[in-house]
């Protein structure tokens, strides 16, 4: 019984580095055109991540935060996409050194791009408010085809997640007031519930971007000068 918080951790720690690996494997899928060693390499480089332990989440309030007990002085900033062993959890928004707060998916503030698994279409996930169970994934084009029990997955169109991180399960369609767009309710797979253990995803790709952004910045500031 004593071993078992270091027996899961050590379980989460394994499961994560595989994670990371399937991810590994799948941008060097997509640069099949490059030498394997160098796009491995590559690959291995644009994501890591940060395992945490939650120190408090809520689930019932408007707008849900989760804490957890990792902070700047493990590498943590802001803006990183938090994954549990199920799914999306939500993103880091406010650091301390010694801990985070987590902006959850129980947030109508934070909405997530996804798509359903297999399509090349996408919308975004929002929380309806309602269980913690359950999202609205809306903006979906009505002649993207789907099936009760499809997975829904991260885009990838973002520098935040990596594309098809698992997020949920359609359960149904919702009444759309538009023509062209209809809303699906997702079933969440990870369970905010009972969440213990979660990962920081550390992203190489997204620490370029913003860099390419700021020169972007710079070069507008110079040009109004």
């Amino acid at each position: 019984y004593f071993y078992l918080k270091d027996i899961n951790e050590d379980l989460q720690q394994r499961n994560a580095s595989l994670e990371m690996e399937v991810l590994a494997l799948r941008e060097m899928v997509k640069e099949h055109n490059v030498r394997v060693s160098d796009s491995l390499k590559k690959s291995q480089s644009s994501y890591d991540y940060i395992l945490a332990r939650v120190i408090s989440n809520s689930i019932s309030l408007q707008h849900n935060y989760i804490t957890v007990n990792k902070g700047t002085d493990d590498g943590v900033i802001t803006e990183m996409g938090v994954v549990d062993q199920n799914g999306v959890v939500g993103i880091v928004n406010v650091m301390g050194k010694k801990s985070s707060r987590i902006i959850s998916l129980l947030n109508p503030n934070l909405r997530l791009s996804c798509k359903v698994k297999g399509s090349d279409y996408f919308g975004s996930l929002v929380w309806d408010g309602k269980s913690p169970y359950y999202a609205i994934l809306e903006e979906m084009p009505r002649h993207v085809k789907f099936e009760e029990g499809d997975t829904i997955v991260t885009s990838g169109y973002s520098a935040v997640f990596p594309e098809g991180i698992n997020v949920g399960i359609i359960e149904s369609q919702l009444s759309s007031g538009g023509d062209n767009f209809y809303s699906l309710r997702v079933k969440l797979l990870s369970d905010f519930t009972q969440l213990s253990t979660v990962r920081l995803i550390k992203s190489g790709i997204k620490k370029e971007f913003d860099g390419l952004k700021e020169m972007d910045f710079e070069n507008k500031k110079e040009g109004k000068k």
